[in-house]
């Protein structure tokens, strides 16, 4: 609604934008009231003095798309609420572990039962074994596992197992691909490292760093070069089964089956990190979706159910490397936590349900479908795609296949402009361009339908 106001003194209200009409009047134009976020610019300010950056992880900063991160007080199913009382539809779900929907009352009920009899043991616990039969049992290469803390404890710990196996020490790993902050994988690495434009971390040794080797994803000559100026010297590859650290990036087919074949006749491993995908673009990971038999695997996220987990694992004869079996040591106090396996178990439990992953594909590729067609409806250049329950999207005019083309091509200043304005209208996106999305099953047709509008609305502004 517009509303006239005669004369140069006209001053707009709170929350309205003022143009020039034919004729010189002034006219007050009702605007979306800008977002409240008073509070949370409060518990950040605060924050800041108290933790570098104000953020526990430098993901969670606002810094690439301006402004301050907004704080939560909560969530529940597929939405997030902060300490000011406003209402969002949450796409990043924890960063992946809420897939059957954040505070799932069956996995809350579950938790409160674990509680009870105690929340660390220090020993032995029969959920570990039922955590692991779970994990096995859905994906095709594993044998054995080994429960750790992280995502990044697992990669940190599996490159010392791959190593340890082979009796070599070099690393191949893709640019963009990010295995958690441990030493030798912050080279060329992607999520955080990418967004807020950092070199090589300071503090790593280059003698740390001076075996990764780093490759071009989807790119397998790069790979093969590598393999041989170092003949017999490598020990694996590491990958992203989908990238998720860089945007979100498909890998050719074509490309997996190369890289294991080329690890077959070099006598490295085949190693792929699931800790985004495992138990996301399907139950058996990106490995199972792709056909692909890697030699050992990394997972997190959904196997904890919203507790920190991770875990590594692969065929017998190279885990039973690890201690206590074998030589190659590596420990952790809270490993195995009963409340992480409480929450994996009943998580994992949810999922195998019937129409699980077919609800999660439905509401995910409508999701990315309609982002792309609303671009391209309002003049704008996207690129993107989904595969279950993980999407993205590039402000790209060319498909994206690697990070050197999302660093290239995508516009990222288009895409702060955008992240912002899908915040004040209650859409919470990840605060990078180099991030992928996540949804669950709590997401539902409603929140699809106000997510494609709210993309309508903001990209006419754009």
């Amino acid at each position: 609604m517009e509303v006239a106001f005669v004369g140069a003194a006209a001053v707009p209200a709170a929350g309205r934008t003022v143009r020039r009409a034919a004729g010189g009047e002034l006219v007050c134009t009702a605007a979306k009231p800008r977002l409240n976020t008073q509070r949370s610019t409060e518990i950040f300010e605060q924050a800041k003095k108290l933790m570098p950056g104000g953020v526990n992880s430098p993901v969670r900063a606002f810094r690439s798309v301006g402004g301050n991160p907004v704080v939560f007080d909560r969530v529940k199913g597929s939405k997030a609420y902060d300490v000011d009382g406003n209402e969002y539809i949450d796409y990043i779900g924890s960063w992946g572990p809420a897939i059957v929907g954040a505070a799932n009352d069956e996995v809350n009920e579950a938790l409160i039962k674990a509680i009870e009899k105690g929340t660390s043991f220090g020993a032995p616990c029969e959920l570990e074994n039922e955590l692991a039969s779970a994990v096995i049992d859905a994906v095709p290469s594993l044998e054995m596992v080994r429960m750790v803390n992280s995502g990044t404890e697992a990669c940190m710990s599996v490159i010392r197992l791959m190593r340890a196996f082979t009796g070599r020490e070099k690393l191949i790993k893709f640019s963009g691909c990010y295995h958690g902050h441990a030493d030798m994988y912050l080279v060329q690495a992607g999520s955080g490292v990418a967004t807020l434009g950092l070199p090589d971390s300071p503090g790593v040794p280059k003698s740390t760093t001076a075996a990764t080797l780093v490759a071009q994803y989807n790119n397998l000559e790069s790979v093969r070069q590598l393999f041989e100026a170092n003949e017999g010297e490598i020990a694996g590859v590491i990958l992203e089964g989908v990238v998720g650290n860089s945007g979100f990036i498909v890998p050719d087919v074509s490309f997996l089956k190369g890289l294991r074949e080329l690890c077959t006749k070099h006598g490295a491993l085949l190693c792929f990190d699931e800790v985004m995908t495992g138990f996301r673009i399907s139950y058996g990971g990106a490995q199972a979706y792709f056909d692909v038999k890697p030699d050992v695997s990394t997972f997190g996220k959904v196997i904890g159910g919203g507790l920190p987990v991770g875990a590594y694992g692969g065929r017998r004869e190279i885990m039973e490397m690890v201690a206590p079996a074998g030589p190659m040591y590596q420990a952790g106090t809270l490993s195995g936590n009963p409340l992480a396996m409480t929450a994996g178990l009943k998580t994992l439990e949810i999922l195998r349900r019937p129409g699980a992953y077919e609800q999660l594909d439905k509401i995910t590729k409508r999701l990315s479908n309609g982002l792309l067609e609303v671009a391209k409806e309002t003049g704008h250049d996207m690129t993107g795609g989904s595969i279950s329950a993980m999407f993205g999207q590039f402000f790209s005019s060319v498909p994206v296949k690697n990070f050197e083309d999302a660093a290239a091509n995508q516009d990222g200043a288009k895409f702060g402009k955008f992240h912002r304005g899908m915040l004040e209208r209650g859409i919470y996106l990840a605060p990078s361009a180099y991030e992928a999305g996540f949804t669950g099953l709590a997401h539902t047709e409603e929140d699809i339908d106000k997510t494609i509008e709210a993309t309508r609305d903001v990209l006419k502004t754009l």
